[in-house]
């Protein structure tokens, strides 16, 4: 079975048991996920079954949006409430106040990774040197917040709606804006909504699937590989240019569908690759940029 599965992950739960159960319930090995969650978070992980594996990187790159709640007056060291607490301040802010300072961090930012993230340095990750009482030095990094909407105030407090890039902590950007208020914070609770086209009201509980998988209907579950890039224009091939493009060979064709990249299909219907408009010996031919066949 080949494709994508929106989960819907539990709090308490490692991104890396949630395709354990998937792999039980699937009765396969090929599964992999995009964009993890931390262990207290919950919402959308997509699963990758099969020959879908290969399209990881692709979805991981795309923009997210979570629901937050921000907790004001306390700070710990993993920025959320799993973590040691360091210090609890008193919360002396305004409602207004509050607002005005979530609005300074929408835009390009510069985030601090937290110490219990997956993050490599030296070899060993973030999160593992943490657990020894480790602190290291981490590069900042540039990401893009593009809209943070308040979705209400009952201090100490804030929940907020975050549509922001890959790459974004919500723990740090929760911690700095606790910070800009001068009463430190950690997260509460996150939930991811949505991963790019995917959200959170069509993913599957491991519940769900067990069910689905009592039922025989487990397929109802899987989306083909090809509807995960269902925005991009699409391009059919004559059997001749089919043998070519699964040999590695370049097709010479001057057809191609708008936009930089395009789903290719084989004489018989089947989805074989993502390319790109290239060029072989100077005449126009087809540029393999995934190969799924």
């Amino acid at each position: 079975m080949n494709g994508l599965v929106i989960m819907n992950k539990p709090a308490g739960c490692s991104s890396h048991k949630m395709v354990g159960a998937a792999r039980r319930i699937f009765n396969m090995k090929k599964i992999g996920h995009t964009g993890t969650l931390d262990p207290a978070a919950t919402g959308v992980l997509p699963l990758l079954l099969g020959k879908a594996t290969r399209a990881a990187e692709m979805l991981t790159a795309e923009n997210k949006r979570y629901t937050a709640e921000i907790l004001l007056g306390t700070a710990t060291d993993s920025l959320d409430l799993d973590g040691k607490i360091l210090a609890q301040n008193p919360v002396n802010v305004t409602p207004e106040e509050v607002r005005s300072a979530v609005a300074g961090f929408v835009g390009e930012i510069e985030q601090l990774p937290p110490m219990y993230s997956a993050i490599s340095v030296g070899g060993q990750r973030l999160y593992r040197l943490a657990r020894q009482g480790i602190e290291v030095e981490r590069e900042r990094r540039r990401v893009t917040v593009h809209s943070i909407d308040v979705i209400s105030i009952s201090l100490p407090v804030v929940t907020v709606d975050v549509r922001c890039s890959k790459g974004t902590y919500i723990r740090s950007l929760g911690a700095d804006i606790g910070e800009a208020l001068g009463c430190g914070a950690c997260l509460k609770s996150l939930c991811r909504t949505e991963s790019g086209s995917l959200k959170l009201e069509d993913a599957y509980t491991v519940e769900d699937l067990e069910r689905l998988a009592a039922d025989g209907r487990l397929g109802e579950a899987v989306i083909p590989i090809d509807k995960m890039f269902y925005d991009l224009g699409e391009l059919h091939l004559d059997p001749r240019r089919s043998a070519l493009v699964k040999n590695g060979v370049p097709a010479y064709t001057d057809k191609f569908p708008d936009g930089e990249m395009f789903r290719v299909y084989d004489s018989e219907g089947e989805f074989i690759a993502l390319a790109k408009r290239g060029e072989a010996d100077g005449r126009p031919a087809l540029k393999t940029v995934k190969a799924f066949y």
